[in-house]
């Protein structure tokens, strides 16, 4: 008999699923559980309910395990919904969701633990979008347009929430209804701060009301597109900067990466030395590097910067790809940025296959385009960030029946109580093709 929606049922919890929820079985169906640890005895409501498989929410835990705790503020705002799991478990559900994803996805059974490095609960995230109400801002609800608080999930510094709430006051006094949205960025050290306001449609804003609020929050500046005329604007310089030596941890010592508001960047302050130096270690140290989905230049700089002669940064997107090309400035000609999409930078491709390809894709991982054509292109190293441990899983699938080998696996937690885990996948190729 199927699960229906309303319906209260006991369930004993399987293991995690990726995307947050707990995988449970009722009579053999699925059902993909919130609130819930593996090994609990629950009892569930069910949210909804498909022909095969069924959504539900924990109501009470009968049988709780050892690894629960109490968690402030609304588990499910934005940023929480492992808030309720002791933290070395949270790590050890991550690597299990790395290590399923591989078996189930890409065929590739992994016996060991994948090691996950940890990082400080609260006050990691340098980048972050709040919706706003008036002047009311937050994260929304999870599966929701419901806004709630996002200081209490203290992923943030209480300055950058601060920050934020300033903007919406002032926007809300100067041009009430105009935003939708503010999202705020910071540099590692949290001394720079910038932000971007999302207008409505038809919505407009003068520079003297941005002026008003990048002065209130203290920012180094504010950016945004009037709707009206389509066009940018913007008071103060709406970027930060982050010193190398930090991004490094000290291995080179001068020059500054800047980011723009608009560009994406790895939000975790404390693991983002560890994640490029992982990167700049699974690099050999001669040869030609490729980094594909450069974004603002992290892996590229940090390797030119570390003493590598040939490297190109590939990046589709406008406004991390004018950042790019500043970045790789100081570096020339040894780094070479290219603003085009990475398919039409695979397509157009010739001569010799770089010794080392390095590829930080969307969460959608590699485009079937990309894919063949990296195949094709056959370089001997291929260093992989993954956002997404089942389009990492998938893609490896692809590079392991290409003749590619997995040497090494490790997980980040960029996102610490939350189920997001950033993976780095290194691949070799025995016979590369000269």
């Amino acid at each position: 008999m199927s699960l229906a929606e309303g319906q209260a049922v006991e369930l004993t919890i399987e293991k995690a699923a990726s995307g947050g929820r707990m995988i449970a079985r009722h009579l053999g169906e699925i059902v993909l559980v919130r609130g819930a640890i593996p090994g609990e005895r629950v009892l569930a409501w069910i949210e909804k309910a498909e022909k095969r498989m069924a959504y539900a929410l924990t109501r009470e835990v009968i049988a709780p395990s050892p690894d629960r705790r109490e968690s402030a503020g609304d588990p499910l705002c934005g940023g929480a919904l492992y808030a309720h799991i002791a933290y070395p478990r949270q790590l050890s559900l991550k690597s299990d969701v790395i290590r399923d994803a591989f078996a189930r996805l890409g065929r590739y059974p992994i016996d060991a633990p994948v090691d996950v490095a940890a990082s400080p609960e609260t006050g990691y995230r340098m980048r972050a979008r709040f919706h706003v109400h008036g002047a009311r801002v937050g994260f929304f609800r999870e599966g929701t347009h419901q806004l709630c608080d996002a200081g209490p999930t203290r992923q943030l510094a209480p300055e950058s929430i601060d920050a934020v709430a300033r903007i919406a006051d002032v926007l809300a006094r100067e041009a009430p209804g105009a935003a939708v949205s503010i999202s705020i960025t910071e540099n590692i050290p949290g001394t720079e701060r910038a932000a971007y306001v999302e207008l409505a449609p038809g919505a407009s804003l003068n520079e003297s009301t941005l002026e008003g609020a990048a002065a209130a929050a203290r920012l180094k500046g504010i950016a945004a597109h009037d709707m009206k005329t389509g066009r940018p604007i913007a008071a103060g310089l709406p970027m930060v900067h982050d010193r190398l030596s930090d991004i490094t941890a000290g291995q080179v010592i001068e020059g500054t990466l800047r980011r723009s508001v608009e560009s994406f960047f790895q939000g975790n302050r404390f693991l983002i030395a560890e994640l490029a130096g992982a990167v700049a270690q699974a690099v050999p140290a001669s040869g030609e590097v490729v980094d594909l989905y450069a974004g603002v230049g992290l892996f590229a700089v940090t390797l030119a910067a570390g003493g590598h002669l040939e490297v190109t940064a590939v990046e589709g997107d406008r406004a991390s790809g004018s950042d790019l090309r500043e970045n790789a400035r100081p570096h020339a000609p040894g780094l070479r940025a290219r603003v085009e999409r990475v398919e039409e930078y695979l397509a157009s491709r010739r001569g010799r296959a770089p010794a080392t390809v390095v590829i930080d894709p969307p969460r959608t991982g590699l485009s079937r385009d990309a894919a063949a054509a990296l195949i094709r292109l056959a370089p001997a190293n291929l260093v992989y960030v993954s956002c997404d441990p089942p389009t990492l899983a998938r893609d490896a699938r692809r590079l392991l029946d290409a003749g590619y080998t997995l040497t090494r696996l490790r997980g980040f937690d960029l996102f610490p109580n939350t189920p997001h885990v950033e993976a780095l996948a290194v691949f070799s190729r025995a016979d590369p093709v000269s």
